[in-house]
């Protein structure tokens, strides 16, 4: 009886060698030949999969994309079922910083995917609605933390929680940048991000 194949997992075997020769060498050095190497398999596979280079990035970016989200819900896993928003703000932003090896490959494989952005209509609009969403989730936290620190939010404070979630995704990105590329210490860049949610929620 022959094998059944699992075509999302070859898909995904090969996404998680595009993201390797990207962490390692850059987006300019993803072909159909780098990828089979690195996948370890032929290059007849990659192309069956992905007839075109276009269609490698695209998918690697998503499921570069999907681990990050997973990083970010093992943080909030470890608040409990219904975490105080303080906690889920500072654990899921936090999470973004690249503190280990692997969290520092897989921050070189985002800054490379938003940089083809700038160029990729497609792909920025991708990023575009997963930024959205999760200003979306951090404004929510603001309000709540809010709420809970004090009186009722006013009205103004209420209108100042989507800007105030777009700075705070800003700041971390620009501080994941500088920790990767303009050697900022981690533990440096989690205090400042601590003191600008403090301030946030003040």
């Amino acid at each position: 009886m022959p094998k059944k194949v699992d075509h999302h997992q070859r898909r995904e075997l090969l996404a998680h060698a595009v993201r390797r020769v990207v962490a390692d060498h850059g987006l300019g050095a993803v072909s159909l030949r780098s990828v089979a190497a690195e996948a370890g398999v032929t290059g007849g596979m990659v192309q069956h999969y992905f007839p075109t280079k276009e269609a490698m990035l695209d998918f690697a970016m998503r499921s570069a994309s999907a681990q990050y989200g997973e990083r970010m819900q093992k943080a909030l896993s470890t608040l409990g079922e219904a975490p105080e928003p303080t906690a889920a703000l500072e654990a899921v932003l936090t999470a973004l910083l690249p503190r280990s090896e692997q969290e520092r490959a897989d921050g070189r494989v985002a800054l490379a995917f938003m940089s083809h952005a700038s160029l990729d209509s497609s792909a920025a609009e991708y990023l575009r609605e997963g930024n959205d969403g999760m200003r979306m989730l951090l404004a929510d936290w603001i309000r709540s933390a809010r709420d809970a620190s004090g009186p009722a939010a006013t009205a103004e404070s209420e209108s100042d929680a989507p800007s105030a979630a777009a700075a705070l995704l800003a700041l971390t990105d620009g501080l994941a940048i500088q920790v990767l590329s303009s050697g900022l210490d981690v533990d440096d860049a989690e205090s400042i991000l601590r003191l600008h949610i403090a301030a946030v929620l003040a």
